[in-house]
């Protein structure tokens, strides 16, 4: 692979959208109000883009409401190829797409290209489950009535995701929501919009009917979002993003009774046992922490090691992060981009000073990169202590914490001793005890032997305070749709 020509970054973005999608039209915000967007890399501005207030939101809500009837009344064979037109456009535009992405987030352009397959899936896959949602037909008991049950859309929904999969984190709300008959407005990251706006302009040439997805780009999240949360014409919030913010949101949709979906904070578990292939659990620890620079949801942030294998497990993982090649993700070969903004590097380097101070080791890493970019070294840390933050906090960057333990008790007590409950990852060739472990675990899913959990046929989500509702598999679609019961006399 080669390195991405200047001339080439531009020509992707010149080709994006810069306004508001709002009923099938593309506008200024009110009052012409840019928002500039950021190379991670380098802190140079990519490009301006419209800057939304709360009145283009409740315009883009009107369009998605004004749609809702006839959207629902589409039939689900169409809204299914809409889908499949758009998944095969998204193939046919990989590269340029993941240019994109990793000018506004980061990421390596390899893993912008894996993001990218990741996020068509859901397309492709809620393309064929458009045509199978139903009901039942069934006898009462008392054998002299009938029931009848019916799903229908729940109606105009609200999805605001984050920065870290802009695409994925997209596709994954979008793709149930149009199989089933739902019309939406999107609020994406301000930090990295180009993405949503280039995949409005594929659904709306894969003859998405205007007003179904409205995309409101701005950088006032919170005030753009509360009238349109408080609005008794939206029926459903879907949120993936921080717990702090889940929270408050979930605060402001009481109010309307909305449906709400919440895909929160995570605080994964790595648990490798002494029965475990090392070099296998290092492998699946590197996919586990290291894709997206650990800035994931379901990356390992604490790796609680059988104190039997725990210095040849971080030995190994020490010599595979320390060999990683950090630098601007468009670049030749290069394996660890920067995170995405200022605040982020302040919050990670924050973390592993904090588990510095109070006896950790830097095995490899532990610092700044120099540069004007926002670049952190990948990073091992042996001898955490109990009281260091970042077992508590979730890292969202490159830094792997390497703690041991004796016995499997208390390897899952250790584990679960979180708020959250997002994934764990376990490594262990004893089947009984893997069915333990993953019985014990208070996780809303689990990695065993394998260092990646994300699959668009599968329910993805969690427990506690990483939030609830799913996201993939047949359970996503039920999420965007509503039961009747009808009872039948005969």
């Amino acid at each position: 692979m080669s390195t991405i020509t200047p001339s080439q970054e531009q020509a992707v973005i010149d080709q994006v959208r810069k306004g508001l999608y709002i009923g099938g039209e593309w506008r200024d915000a009110t009052g012409g109000k840019t928002l500039g967007v950021e190379d991670p890399s380098n802190r140079t501005t990519l490009t301006e883009i419209a800057d939304g207030t709360p009145d283009d939101a409740l315009a883009a809500l009107t369009a998605a409401h004004d749609t809702q009837a006839s959207w629902a009344a589409h039939p689900p064979r169409e809204r299914g190829e809409i889908l499949r037109r758009a998944f095969e456009l998204i193939q046919q535009r990989t590269d340029e797409l993941a240019i994109l992405m990793t000018l506004e987030m980061g990421k390596p352009i390899v893993e912008a290209k894996a993001e990218i397959g990741y996020a068509n899936e859901f397309f492709r896959w809620y393309s064929e489950e458009a045509v199978r949602i139903d009901g039942r037909y069934g006898i009462s008991p008392t054998g002299r009535g009938r029931m009848l049950t019916m799903k229908s859309p729940v109606g105009p929904c609200l999805f605001i995701t984050p920065w870290n999969f802009p695409l994925a984190m997209g596709t994954r709300k979008i793709g149930p929501a149009i199989a089933a008959g739902c019309t939406m407005v999107v609020k994406p990251a301000q930090q990295t919009p180009l993405s949503m706006l280039a995949l409005a302009q594929i659904l709306e040439e894969a003859g998405l009917p205007a007003g179904v997805l409205n995309v409101v780009t701005s950088s006032r999240s919170g005030s753009l979002m509360a009238p349109l949360i408080s609005d008794p014409r939206s029926r459903k919030l879907s949120f993936t993003g921080s717990t702090e913010v889940g929270q408050k949101l979930m605060q402001q949709a009481s109010e309307q009774l909305l449906r709400v979906s919440m895909e929160l904070g995570g605080n994964a578990p790595f648990l490798v046992f002494d029965d475990a292939d090392v070099d296998e659990a290092v492998e699946g620890a590197m996919l586990a922490k290291m894709r997206n620079m650990g800035e994931a949801c379901t990356a390992a942030n604490r790796f609680h090691i059988s104190e039997k294998v725990s210095d040849e497990f971080t030995t190994k993982l020490a010599e595979r992060i320390g060999a990683l090649k950090i630098g601007r993700g468009t670049g030749d070969g290069v394996q660890v981009g920067p995170l995405v903004d200022g605040g982020q590097r302040d919050t990670v380097r924050g973390l592993v000073d904090d588990a510095i101070s109070k006896g950790a080791t830097a095995v490899v890493g532990g610092t700044d990169v120099d540069g004007a970019g926002y670049f952190y070294k990948p990073t091992v840390l042996s001898g955490v202590t109990a009281d260091a933050q970042l077992l508590r906090d979730e890292i969202f960057g490159p830094v792997a914490p390497v703690i041991s333990f004796d016995e499997e008790e208390a390897a899952v007590a250790a584990a679960n001793n979180t708020q959250y409950g997002l994934v764990a990852y376990v490594f262990t060739k004893d089947l009984r005890r893997a069915l333990r472990v993953v019985e014990g675990l208070e996780t809303g899913m689990v990695g065993l032997n394998q260092g990646i959990v994300s699959n668009a046929a599968a329910p993805f989500g969690g427990v506690k305070h990483s939030g609830f509702g799913r996201e993939g598999g047949r359970e996503g679609i039920e999420e965007y749709l509503d039961t009747k019961y009808v009872a039948i006399n005969l």
